[in-house]
């Protein structure tokens, strides 16, 4: 018998070879594109831009009265000295203590009820749910200018004390529909059949909450809690009207720090400035990778 003619085998592509058409293939090009080249320097130029307060605050605390002055305020200091850093901190630390005080409960507060209301508002339908929930809104879009002087009547009406206990209510009651909306938003993103599958076993509108929601909060809670902890540790209008300089937040003793002089320290004053800033930069520091991707969380219904 004649042995048939075999067809011929292709040989085989290496592992990993890429396949299609030769023109279909990347091209590998020299050099440096220039449209990365144009976007890195545009973010250098920024990062420039907003590092320059930086710099003048962190030069000018380290000079003495004579050299921390508005013509020197780009020089380097002619001799190095901690002693503005040792009067802010003497004079700061008792209200940074204070306003911590007030921005950890306000924050945990106001992000507890937040989600509540968000849970209600996107998982269990009643009559007028909708104007609850625009009503609750409605406190974002007024000013505060525009409440304060009968806020103030009220908390006197109320014989609420002056400081932090008034400053918690306050950031509290402000906070809620932020709070509110973006927990409603991320909710309404979780799966129904999460909620159904509680129900079917029992459980109510607590218990899945408690259960079932709140471990699978914790993104929203990230992006309420950085933006409570910041709103509340800023604040100085609420800081002027109810409290004092003994009871006060560090914006307030901030302010008495650079204005309690005829001659302006501006060495303590930048050193109070970086101190009562540290507190927020370190949060977003530790947090801040959590914050863009619990907001976005949200933004989409899945």
């Amino acid at each position: 018998m004649t042995a048939l003619p075999t067809e011929a085998v292709p040989a085989s592509r290496p592992t990993g070879a890429p396949s299609g058409p030769a023109h279909a293939r990347p091209r590998r090009t020299g050099g440096f594109p220039v449209a990365r080249t144009l976007r890195y320097a545009a973010l250098l130029l920024f990062l420039l831009i907003v590092l320059i307060p930086v710099y003048v605050l962190l030069v000018t605390s380290f000079k003495g009265p004579g050299d921390a002055s508005p013509a020197r305020a780009w020089s380097l200091p002619t001799e190095w000295t901690l002693d503005n850093w040792d009067t802010a901190w003497t004079t700061l630390s008792p209200a940074i203590w204070r306003t911590l005080q007030m921005v950890i409960p306000s924050a945990l507060i106001a992000a507890l009820l937040g989600s509540v209301n968000g849970f209600v508002l996107s998982r269990w339908s009643f009559r007028g749910a909708n104007l609850v929930f625009t009503l609750i809104l409605f406190g974002m879009f007024i000013p505060y200018q525009a409440v304060i002087i009968p806020l103030n009547e009220l908390v006197l009406d109320l014989e609420l004390p002056s400081g932090v206990p008034t400053l918690i209510l306050l950031h509290v009651v402000f906070g809620i529909p932020i709070t509110t909306l973006i927990f409603r938003n991320y909710y309404q993103t979780v799966p129904h059949e999460l909620v159904e599958a509680a129900r079917i076993d029992g459980a109510g509108m607590l218990r899945t909450y408690w259960s079932v929601i709140l471990p699978i909060s914790v993104p929203s809670f990230v992006v309420v809690l950085i933006w409570q902890f910041t709103s509340a540790w800023n604040d100085f209008l609420f800081a002027v009207f109810f409290s004092s300089s003994q009871n006060g937040p560090v914006t307030l003793a901030l302010n008495n720090l650079a204005n309690g002089a005829l001659l302006q320290n501006y060495g303590v004053s930048m050193a109070g400035a970086l101190f009562a800033s540290l507190p927020t930069l370190v949060v977003y520091i530790i947090l801040g990778k959590y914050f863009i991707g619990g907001l976005m969380s949200g933004s989409v219904k899945s």
